[in-house]
């Protein structure tokens, strides 16, 4: 009787040991695939491509934008820094409106019904997409908010900006400014 019993603990152990190491195997067969996209996102790299809504839930994709200087901010409702820089970034838009560029201010916030409010509080006016699934954060594996993408118009990461900036001041503007001279001379 004793062996019968013995036998069969031996049988559910090595099945619970034969699931295990399927999952085990599973989850090393998925990172091991998606191995790609655990590639840091560098300046010289190109700037991953997402698709997100709008405050209209308008599906808006950032290679809709290519062949135009990018302005890619992602940003936070709950981030003071985030708000303390949003004033500049209004004016740098309302400046560079009608020029080869594009500002695109990516909302990581879960709660999107504090989007708008915060939206209208501070009069601005350039698009807004919302990112409640993180989507776009993973893809660019933020690191924190804000954090700001200068992306040329083939699409590349030029500049990478962490933390915030006053983006009337020349040295914040330098490389927009450049990119925008070079895609006039072509």
């Amino acid at each position: 009787m004793e062996v019968q019993i013995e036998k069969k603990g031996v049988k559910k152990y090595g099945i619970i040991i034969a699931i295990v190491l399927i999952v085990i195997a599973g989850i090393i067969y998925y990172e091991w695939k998606n191995f790609e996209s655990y590639k840091p996102v560098v300046i010289g790299s190109p700037a991953p491509d997402f698709e997100l809504k709008d405050l209209t839930k308008k599906p808006v994709k950032l290679s809709d934008y290519k062949g135009k200087v990018i302005f890619l901010n992602f940003w936070a409702t709950w981030c003071k820094p985030c708000k303390e820089e949003m004033p500049s970034m209004e004016l740098l838009y309302k400046a560079m409106k009608g020029k080869d560029f594009e500002m695109i201010a990516v909302s990581i916030d879960r709660d999107i019904a504090k989007v708008e409010p915060f939206i209208k509080d501070l009069k601005l006016s350039f698009p807004v997409l919302l990112d409640f699934m993180g989507k776009a954060d993973r893809r660019y594996k933020l690191t924190g908010v804000p954090e700001t993408y200068i992306i040329d118009q083939n699409g590349v990461i030029v500049e990478k900006i962490l933390g915030p900036r006053d983006w009337t001041r020349p040295e914040s503007l330098q490389t927009i400014l450049e990119l925008l001279k070079k895609g006039q001379g072509k």
